[in-house]
C-alpha cells in the first residue's frame, strides 16, 4: 500500500473511530490474489468489547462505501484489537501494559523480561522476576534505552484481587 493511500485511509478513518471512543492503532491493507483485505487494529484504555468493535466496523463500512479510498473492486473489511502479545510503540501503549509482563529488546543490546509497575514522561519504573528464588528486583527505563517491547502472555499470572485476598 503506498504511503498516499495509507495516511488517506488514516485521515478519512481515524475520525470515525476517536468518535466511538477508541485509538486507531493501524491500517493495513493485504492483497491475495484478486482480494483485498482492509485490517484496522483499534483499541482504548479500557479495551474494545465486541459491541464497540461491531459498532466502529459498521461506521468504518459506511463510510468506505460512500469514498473512492479503496479504489475500484472488492475488498474485505476485518476491525479488531491489537490481540495479547501486542507490540508496545506509542506512550499510551506503555499504560494500558501496566502490571503486565514484557520482554524488552534494549538499544544496548540484549534482552529484559520485566513487569512494568508504573509509566512516566521519561521511562518505566520495572519489577524484574527474581530467578531460581531470588527475590525480584527493581530497574528503571529510560524510552531510548528500549529498541522493541512486546507484552508476554502469562497463563499461570493470579489476578491482582487474588493475591490481594
Amino acid at each position: 500500500m503506498s504511503t498516499t493511500q495509507s495516511e488517506r485511509l488514516r485521515a478519512l478513518l481515524e475520525p470515525l473511530v476517536s468518535s466511538q471512543g477508541l485509538d486507531l492503532e493501524e491500517i493495513e491493507v493485504d492483497s491475495v490474489g484478486r482480494k483485498r483485505v482492509l485490517r484496522v487494529v483499534v483499541d482504548s484504555d479500557t479495551g474494545a468489547d465486541l459491541d464497540r468493535i461491531a459498532d466502529v466496523s459498521r461506521a468504518l463500512s459506511a463510510t468506505l462505501d460512500e469514498t473512492d479510498a479503496m479504489g475500484e473492486g472488492e475488498y474485505t473489511l476485518e476491525v479488531g484489537t491489537p490481540g495479547a502479545e501486542r507490540l508496545l510503540k506509542e506512550h499510551r501503549h506503555y499504560v494500558r501494559a501496566v502490571d503486565r509482563l514484557v520482554k524488552f529488546e534494549l538499544a544496548e543490546g540484549g534482552e529484559l523480561v520485566a513487569r512494568i509497575l508504573e509509566v512516566d514522561d521519561d521511562g518505566l519504573d520495572l519489577e524484574v522476576p527474581g530467578v531460581k528464588g531470588r527475590k525480584a528486583t527493581s530497574r528503571r527505563l529510560a524510552f531510548p534505552e528500549i529498541e522493541k517491547a512486546r507484552v508476554q502472555v502469562e497463563f499461570n499470572r493470579k489476578d491482582k484481587k487474588e493475591e490481594e485476598a
